[in-house]
């Protein structure tokens, strides 16, 4: 399955179809992606559910009606498991940004968490799942597709925000502090961090599982 966020809304394409859909498409080789995606944009659906049978298919004609940038970003975690945020525009959000020529997804999510941030010694732990949004630049819209990793920081010196970048706040946040902080987050933001502590769980609960068993 595919979850693309336009204006908040999911267009979601899947191979099966649950029951519980009120608004989905049969997927056909004619279906205008981009008059679908601008009425997303424009509020006049709230979301869209796309169904074929391979997915593969219908990713491909959805990739190709639009322009796509990529980027790289980071989950970060220091040594009393606070989560890394950043404020831009107003919004709470996670360190990302392009994915330069030339340069890997690790690569480019380490830069752009150090530049956004201003933070030190980030090691990656694991991958994230992968994350895509649309948003319209001079009258076109754009196809954003982020991919993610979990970080770790033992740096104590401060955070400095890239304020050219629009960011006017950097901060590590406790597990009641980002409950808050996603209240006025994104969507994708919001599944992200779900998805990571769902991951960090279940490594605690194998983890205690190893131990039982060494032992």
């Amino acid at each position: 399955m595919y979850k693309v966020f336009v204006n908040e809304h999911p267009l979601i394409f899947t191979n099966k179809i649950k029951g519980e859909e009120t608004n989905f498409l049969n997927y056909s080789n004619d279906v205008d992606f981009k008059n679908l995606v601008q009425k997303l944009a424009s509020n006049q659906m709230d979301g869209l559910v796309v169904c074929h049978p391979d997915l593969n298919v219908v990713w491909s004609h959805f990739k190709a009606s639009f322009k796509i940038e990529k980027a790289a970003g980071g989950l970060v975690y220091n040594d009393k498991e606070s989560l890394l945020f950043i404020r831009r525009f107003g919004k709470w959000d996670l360190p990302k940004g392009h994915i330069e020529k030339g340069e890997g997804k690790k690569q480019a999510a380490i830069r752009e968490v150090e530049e956004e941030c201003g933070i030190t010694g980030l090691e990656i732990q694991h991958k994230l799942p992968t994350t895509y949004h649309m948003f319209e630049r001079k009258g076109q819209m754009i196809l954003k597709i982020t991919y993610w990793y979990q970080m770790f920081s033992a740096d104590k010196g401060g955070l400095t925000p890239q304020k050219d970048e629009g960011i006017d706040k950097v901060c590590f946040k406790s597990k009641l502090a980002q409950k808050k902080a996603l209240l006025n987050s994104y969507k994708n933001i919001i599944l992200l961090v779900e998805s990571s502590e769902e991951q960090n769980k279940a490594l605690r609960i194998k983890t205690v599982h190893l131990q039982l068993f060494e032992n």
